[in-house]
């Protein structure tokens, strides 16, 4: 029941965001915990629509996107959805391959806050830090690694956290 709450909750906010900004992509990853676990997770981009900043000579480029998605943590019998701005920095490529590096800080609602009796991550609602790296294609199609961290940041008590790496492939919409 309680997972079904934070699902039907996190897809209201997803469904919300997809009126304010149109969905530009869809991810596929698959990640490794540090409790030796794999998860996998979908998740839908919504482009801030404008650049932020880019270099003199119109080199390296400062956009951003926002990331909602849906994580299943296998062996720990968890599920999160998540909601993340991230910011891309992206630098001059050679035959059409862009290569970028991204980073963010959100929040994730996670089913079960105690993992499996391996970790207690002290309370449902953790942030999400992330940090990645990535190629581009001239078709909008993406490639790249993912560092993630989840902590409440001792919000509450335990404060254990999880991390994971991932790699992703982002399809254009």
């Amino acid at each position: 029941m309680r997972r079904s709450l934070i699902i039907g909750s996190m897809l209201s906010i997803m469904a919300c965001s997809s009126s304010v900004y149109a969905v530009d992509g869809i991810t596929l990853e698959g990640g490794h915990t540090n409790e030796s676990t794999d998860t996998l997770r979908l998740g839908l981009q919504f482009d801030f629509g404008r650049t932020l900043w880019q270099s003199d000579g119109g080199g390296a480029v400062l956009g951003g996107y926002w990331d909602a998605g849906y994580t299943h943590w296998s062996a720990l019998d968890s599920d999160s959805l998540s909601l993340t701005p991230m910011f891309t920095l992206s630098f001059p490529g050679n035959g059409g391959v862009t290569p970028f590096l991204e980073a963010g800080i959100g929040a994730a609602v996670f089913s079960e806050s105690n993992l499996d009796d391996r970790r207690d991550l002290g309370s449902n609602f953790q942030f999400e830090d992330r940090l990645g790296a990535g190629l581009r294609f001239t078709s909008g199609a993406e490639v790249g690694l993912r560092y993630y961290h989840y902590s409440n940041a001792g919000i509450e008590q335990p404060n254990q956290g999880v991390n994971k790496a991932a790699v992703y492939y982002r399809h254009p919409i």
